[in-house]
C-alpha cells in the first residue's frame, strides 16, 4: 500500500495548512475523506486508512487548519478539493470534523459536492433543529415508499409521531 503524506495551501493566508494522507487508486474520484475530531489529527484513522484501501478504496485523512467559523472552513475545504480536482466525495465526521461535514454539505447544496454522509459522534446546528420535526414526517413517509401505505397521508404521520410522544410522556411519569 502506499500513502502519500501531502501538506497543501489553498487560502491567500500562508498559515492555513491543510495536511492529508491519500491512499488507495488515484483514479477513484469520489474518495471517502475522514474530518477527524477537534482533539484528533489525521492519523487517528491510519487503521481505517490500512483496512479500506485493502479492499480497494481510496481514502483521504485530513487535518484541518483553524477556522474561526465554519463559513471560512467550507471555503478552503472547496478550495481543497478543488485543489484535489475532486468533484464529488464520501465524508466521515467525527464529532466536529462531523458538524463541519453537515456544515459543508449545506454550504454546497446548490452544487452538491457531498455524495453522502457519515456521522460518529457528530452534533448539529442548533439552527438545524426546527428542521427535524419535518425530517421526522418525511422518513416515515419514506418508511412506506413501495408498499400498500405508500398513499398515507401525512397528517397520519403527524398523529402517529404525537401519539409515540404521548405515550412516553406517560411511561417518564410513571417511573419513581
Amino acid at each position: 500500500m502506499h500513502v502519500i503524506h501531502i501538506r497543501i495551501i489553498v487560502d491567500d493566508d500562508d498559515s492555513k495548512i491543510w495536511s492529508l494522507y491519500d491512499a488507495g487508486p488515484r483514479s477513484i474520484r469520489c474518495p471517502l475523506i475522514f474530518l477527524p475530531p477537534v482533539s484528533g489529527t489525521a492519523d487517528v484513522f491510519f487503521q481505517q486508512i490500512l483496512a479500506l484501501t485493502g479492499w480497494g478504496y481510496r481514502v483521504i485523512a485530513l487535518q484541518y487548519p483553524v477556522y474561526w467559523d465554519h463559513l471560512e472552513f467550507c471555503d478552503g475545504f472547496r478550495k481543497l478539493l478543488d485543489h484535489l480536482q475532486l468533484d464529488k466525495v464520501h465524508l466521515f465526521g467525527a464529532s466536529l470534523g462531523g458538524f463541519l461535514a453537515q456544515k459543508f454539505a449545506e454550504y454546497t447544496h446548490k452544487s452538491p459536492r457531498v455524495h453522502s454522509l457519515i456521522l460518529c459522534n457528530a452534533f448539529m446546528d442548533p439552527m438545524m433543529a426546527d428542521a427535524i420535526d419535518f425530517m421526522v414526517d418525511r422518513i416515515h413517509l419514506l418508511q412506506f415508499h413501495g408498499t400498500k401505505y405508500a398513499a398515507i397521508d401525512p397528517s397520519v404521520v403527524s398523529a402517529e409521531e404525537l401519539e409515540v410522544q404521548k405515550s412516553r410522556l406517560s411511561l417518564s411519569q410513571e417511573e419513581p
